[in-house]
C-alpha cells in the first residue's frame, strides 16, 4: 500500500465518527469537527437556531464528505464552544469569519439551514470574496414577511412536544401527518448515531439570544440580495411553519441565477425528510 492509499484509507468520511477539535480565535475557543478528505475548497456548515453541532443529520453530511472537506462548528457559548451568544445574527457572521480566518480557509463553500442560513447570507454579503457557492434551505432574507414569528411558534412546539414527551422538532420541521410523523422520529433517530464526544445540549438564555436575534433579523430592512452573484442553490419544504416556504422563493427570485428546490407534504425539515434525493443534488451542485 502507498502512502497515499493509507492516507486515504484513514479519511473519516462517516459524521458519527468525526474527531471533535477546537481552536482558539478572539478570546473564544470554537468546537469544531472535520471530516472528508482534506484540500481543494471545504464546505463549512451553519446550523439552526438551538442546535449544536449534533443536530446535524448524518444522511445529509457523509454524501458530501464523500469527496469534500466538511467543517461542522458551534456558535460561540454553544455546545462546546465558549464565549458570549451574540444576540443579532450579523455578529454571528462575524465570529463565523473569525472562526474560518483562525482554520486558515480564504474560499469556502457555505451549507445553512435556518438561522445557519440567515448569518450565511449575512457572511456572503459581507465578505463576497470568502464564499464561492452557497446552499440556503429552510430559511429566508433579511426583513422577511413573519421570521419574527418564530418566537411563538417555537415556544408553541416545544410546549405541545413537552406535553407528549417528544423533541420539539418533531413538531417543529415535520408535518403532523402520515407522511411527516414517521420522518420526524427517523431524522431525531439518526442525530443519536453519534455516541461519542456529544456537545451538551444549549442553555435556556443561549437560546432566548438566539430567538432575539433572528426576531431582530425578521424586522430589519432588507437587503440587497442582488449583491449576492455566488451560484446558489435553494431548498424547502412546502408548508415551513418556522421560516414561511414563500421565503425561499422569495431568495430565489433575489439571488440571480439560484436553483430552487420545494419539497412535497414536508415542512422546516424538508430536506431531511427528503435526504435521499437531497443529499445527491446538494453534493453535485457543491461539486460542479
Amino acid at each position: 500500500m502507498s502512502n497515499t492509499d493509507a492516507l486515504n484509507e484513514s479519511v473519516v468520511t462517516s459524521y458519527a465518527k468525526a474527531p471533535a477539535r477546537t481552536i482558539t480565535a478572539g478570546g473564544v475557543t470554537y468546537a469544531y469537527r472535520e471530516l472528508g478528505p482534506k484540500g481543494g475548497i471545504p464546505v463549512v456548515f451553519f446550523v439552526h437556531l438551538a442546535a449544536t453541532m449534533d443536530n446535524w443529520d448524518p444522511r445529509i453530511i457523509d454524501p458530501i464528505a464523500r469527496n469534500r472537506h466538511v467543517i461542522t462548528f458551534d456558535q460561540p457559548g454553544v455546545g462546546a464552544s465558549t464565549g458570549p451568544v451574540p444576540d443579532s445574527i450579523e455578529v454571528m457572521a462575524d465570529d463565523a469569519y473569525t472562526l474560518i480566518q483562525a482554520l486558515g480557509f480564504d474560499k469556502i463553500d457555505v451549507f445553512s439551514f435556518s438561522m445557519g442560513g440567515m448569518i450565511a447570507q449575512d457572511l456572503a454579503l459581507k465578505h463576497p470574496g470568502l464564499v464561492r457557492k452557497l446552499v440556503l434551505t429552510g430559511t429566508g432574507p433579511r426583513g422577511g414577511k413573519d421570521i419574527d414569528k418564530v418566537v411563538g411558534t417555537t415556544y408553541r412546539d416545544i410546549l405541545r412536544a413537552t406535553l407528549t414527551r417528544s423533541d420539539p422538532k418533531e413538531f417543529l420541521f415535520f408535518n403532523r401527518n402520515a407522511t411527516g410523523k414517521p420522518a420526524a422520529k427517523a431524522f431525531i433517530k439518526r442525530l443519536q448515531e453519534r455516541t461519542i464526544d456529544r456537545d451538551k445540549p444549549i442553555s435556556t438564555k443561549a437560546f432566548q439570544a438566539q430567538l432575539k436575534a433572528i426576531q431582530k433579523f425578521g424586522r430589519s430592512n432588507p437587503t440587497d440580495l442582488s449583491k449576492l452573484t455566488q451560484p446558489t442553490l435553494i431548498a424547502n419544504g412546502d408548508n415551513d411553519r418556522m421560516v414561511p416556504s414563500i421565503l425561499s422563493e422569495d431568495l430565489h427570485r433575489r439571488i440571480k441565477g439560484s436553483e430552487l428546490i420545494i419539497y412535497p407534504d414536508s415542512g422546516h425539515g424538508g430536506i431531511f425528510q427528503f435526504h435521499a434525493t437531497f443529499a445527491p443534488a446538494a453534493a453535485e451542485f457543491l461539486n460542479r
